[in-house]
């Protein structure tokens, strides 16, 4: 078998690995999904009328839920890289990596492994999440059949990008506690962007952090696509923002993956 063949074969075999893992403990992902909901229906059902009212719908809560699902997406994406870091450093102190590093095994699999698997349980998540949405009133009548597709690519994009990212925290992490505190930073950022209020809206000051971190260009494009907005330069800033952190990502923790435990950390 060629080597391509066996690290296909490897990864494959990784993958399963993670998601029987996350299937049997589903208890973190259960949490990381219960605060964007939970968001969602505080900001929809307390704050919808008077939010409504502030971004000029009206005060009818239909226009603010429209609004506000997007940054809710990328806020579950956020929040649902945070298992991939606990998920690293969990493996890396029960001495399971040591053991791989043993087997004849294509060493990248077992981060490639990783990655799938967080991004798949990424669009399982933000999935789910418009599920409720939608059974709160969230609609998208004028997205077209390819605005999905690209919504549903960006998503993917954004899961990828901040799981390399995830990974890498818990590989520097010494336990999962701390690998779940290192990259609580990628649940707080979609708070400090344009996910709930626009950016105009912010102090003088703020607007600044707000415009140019990675969540708000991707919420913008996310928002632009499923509702019909003006998506301007967002998209690229969006791709650009996610191809960087991707390609980041990828050198830090395979770096430190190579290093071993004790160097990376």
């Amino acid at each position: 078998m060629s080597s391509l063949g066996l690290a296909l074969r490897d990864s494959s075999t990784m993958l399963r690995r993670n998601l029987l893992h996350a299937r049997r403990y589903p208890s973190l992902t259960l949490n990381l999904l219960l605060t964007p909901i939970m968001l969602l229906l505080l900001f929809v059902y307390i704050f919808g009328d008077t939010m409504s009212a502030g971004i000029g719908g009206g005060g009818d809560r239909s226009e603010y839920l429209a609004y506000l699902v997007p940054g809710i997406l990328m806020l579950t994406i956020g929040g649902t890289t945070i298992g991939s870091a606990v998920s690293v450093a969990m493996d890396m102190n029960e001495g399971i990596i040591a053991r791989f590093r043993t087997m004849a095994i294509h060493r990248g699999s077992v981060l490639v492994g990783h990655v799938l698997g967080s991004v798949l349980q990424c669009v399982a998540s933000a999935v789910l999440v418009g599920a409720v949405a939608v059974a709160i009133g969230f609609r998208t009548t004028d997205a077209t059949v390819q605005e999905w597709i690209l919504a549903v690519g960006l998503l993917i994009l954004v899961s990828l990008a901040l799981t390399w990212i995830a990974v890498g925290m818990g590989l520097v992490s010494p336990n999962a506690e701390a690998a779940g505190n290192n990259a609580m930073p990628l649940m707080i950022l979609p708070l400090l962007s344009s996910a709930f209020v626009p950016v105009d809206a912010m102090p003088g000051w703020f607007q600044p952090i707000a415009r140019y971190q990675p969540f708000t260009p991707a919420i913008e494009t996310l928002r632009g696509l499923l509702l019909g907005t003006d998506i301007g330069h967002n998209g690229w800033l969006a791709v650009v923002w996610c191809v960087g952190l991707a390609v980041l990502g990828y050198l830090w923790s395979t770096s430190l993956f190579h290093r071993g435990p004790k160097q990376a950390r």
